[in-house]
Parts: structure tokens; C-alpha cells; sequence
């Protein structure tokens, strides 16, 4: 296989009328869709393959990081059952991957390509042909304050804190709709993020929209199998230039891939991530 490809990714734009960007976290009932006041352009990139040179990267210099270890839990059809079977194991995947002390897992996502599904609920989720960022630095602290006994999150907050998302691939190789992510190196954050009202029924998260700039360089691994993933860091508190903050990434549609390849089906975990 050629080292890269070239591929179209799904930038977006801010409002046109310079409104506070936001995308709603519920579905609209009659439009079966989110509400969003963002705008999508598309834009070329090389994609380059980084199958066979998967340790050139890592959670502190690109913002991500290949690993390879099969999961116990292969059946991903239960809730329940992906939390009291999968999570224990990914705790500790990763603290092996990061060195942490403490991994707090505060929510997971299973994405089943089904063409013709419309809507964006849990059960419809699809693969997200967006570049974005899952939090900012506000939404990070929130989380920490949202999913930790109250009376540890000072001292949590005091020390280096991450959160990092487990990628990987359920029930069949991901050649359809693979994963492609932004090494942080080529990212100018104070140029190109901006963010996003993340809007719930009751509360207000945050994103981050992620400008188009042509020197970002975007990486991937192709057909990656169920027993391999990737850790996405979305938020380190370490921001003295020394190490990665974030990783853009997006879903995209490659142009290798094989007409009869399966439909992509992947499970990502949400892990807020603390070191001593």
C-alpha cells in the first residue's frame, strides 16, 4: 500500500453572522437531527498510512498513541455489560499506556455504519465526518468537577490531569470509514480552534471546532483489527509547550478501501486520566 492517501476531510466553518457557535447533544424529534448553527467545507489532504511505523507517535509529541492488545469483552450489544466487563480493562490498558495513577471512565460511544440511518442517537450513532476536538480546557474542568467525589477535585486539579479517549475497532477490521488524526505539532491552537457550545437540556458543555489550515498533518493506520486501538488525547493540563495538548480527528472516507469491505463498527471510551 502507497504511504499515503489523499482524501477529502470535513472542515467546519464559523457561523456566518458571527453568532456563538453550538451544536445541541440532543436530536431534534422531527428533524431526527442536531441542531447546529456550524457550517462543513471539504478540503483535500494527504493521508499518510502509518501501518508498519505505528511507534513514530505518541501521547506527548503527535497526541496519540497505536497499541495492540485484544479485549476479554468482545460482544459490545449490552451497556451494562460494556461497563462491568470492558471498562475494567481499559482502566487498566490505560494506565499501563500512560503511567497514571487514577482512570476514571465517564462515558462510551458505539458507532455501526448503517447507510440510510438518519438521526444521531445511541442507537443510530454514526462515524463522525467532522474535525473537531472532544473538550476544551473549561469543558475538561467541568468534567472533573462533574464525575468526582467534590471533595477530591482540588487536589485534582492541582496536579497533571488528561483526558484520553480508547479507540478501536469492534467485531471486523475499520478499512470503511477509518479514523484519521491530526499530529498536534502541526496545529497552531491559537489560530485554528474555536469553541462550541455543546447544548444538553440541562447543562452546556464545550468543543472544539477545528479551522482548516493547510499544514496540519494528518496520519492513520489502515485496516486496523478489533485487537488494535488508538488513545486520543483530547486535553492534558500541561500547556507549557513541552507536550501535546489535543488531537483534531475525524472519520473519513478512503479511496483504498475495498467495495466489499464491512461496514465500520468501533467503540470509543471517554477516560479522565490522573497522575500523582
Amino acid at each position: 500500500m502507497s504511504e499515503t492517501v489523499k482524501a477529502n476531510l470535513v472542515y467546519p466553518v464559523l457561523p456566518a453572522d458571527d453568532s456563538k457557535p453550538y451544536i445541541n447533544a440532543f436530536v431534534d424529534p422531527t428533524t431526527g437531527e442536531r441542531g447546529t448553527n456550524v457550517g462543513n467545507e471539504i478540503f483535500e489532504f494527504d493521508i499518510e498510512n502509518l501501518r508498519g511505523r505505528e511507534h513514530s507517535v505518541s501521547l506527548d509529541t503527535t497526541g496519540f498513541q497505536y497499541f495492540k492488545k485484544a479485549a476479554k469483552h468482545t460482544s459490545f450489544t449490552d451497556d451494562a455489560q460494556i461497563e462491568k466487563e470492558y471498562y475494567p480493562e481499559s482502566i487498566d490498558l490505560l494506565k499501563k499506556y500512560t503511567g497514571a495513577s487514577r482512570v476514571v471512565l465517564f462515558d462510551h460511544t458505539i458507532r455501526r455504519r448503517r447507510p440510510g440511518d438518519n438521526g444521531d442517537t445511541p442507537q443510530t450513532r454514526q462515524p463522525a465526518l467532522r474535525v473537531h476536538v472532544d473538550q476544551t480546557t473549561k469543558a475538561a474542568i467541568a468534567r472533573v468537577k462533574r464525575h468526582l467525589p467534590e471533595s477530591d477535585v482540588p487536589q485534582l486539579l492541582s496536579k497533571r490531569f488528561q483526558i484520553i479517549n480508547l479507540w478501536r475497532p469492534i467485531n471486523h477490521v475499520a478499512l470503511d470509514h477509518p479514523l484519521a488524526l491530526c499530529d498536534y505539532r502541526s496545529v497552531e491552537t491559537e489560530r485554528d480552534l474555536f469553541p462550541v457550545a455543546l447544548r444538553y437540556p440541562d447543562r452546556e458543555g464545550e468543543t472544539f471546532g477545528v479551522l482548516h489550515n493547510p499544514n496540519h498533518k494528518w496520519k492513520y493506520m489502515r485496516g486496523m483489527e478489533p485487537d488494535e486501538g488508538v488513545l486520543i488525547k483530547c486535553f492534558d493540563s500541561i500547556q507549557d509547550g513541552s507536550v501535546a495538548i489535543l488531537t483534531p480527528h475525524t472519520a473519513f472516507i478512503d479511496p483504498t478501501t475495498p467495495e466489499d469491505a464491512p461496514l465500520r463498527e468501533s467503540i470509543e471510551l471517554r477516560a479522565l486520566v490522573f497522575y500523582d
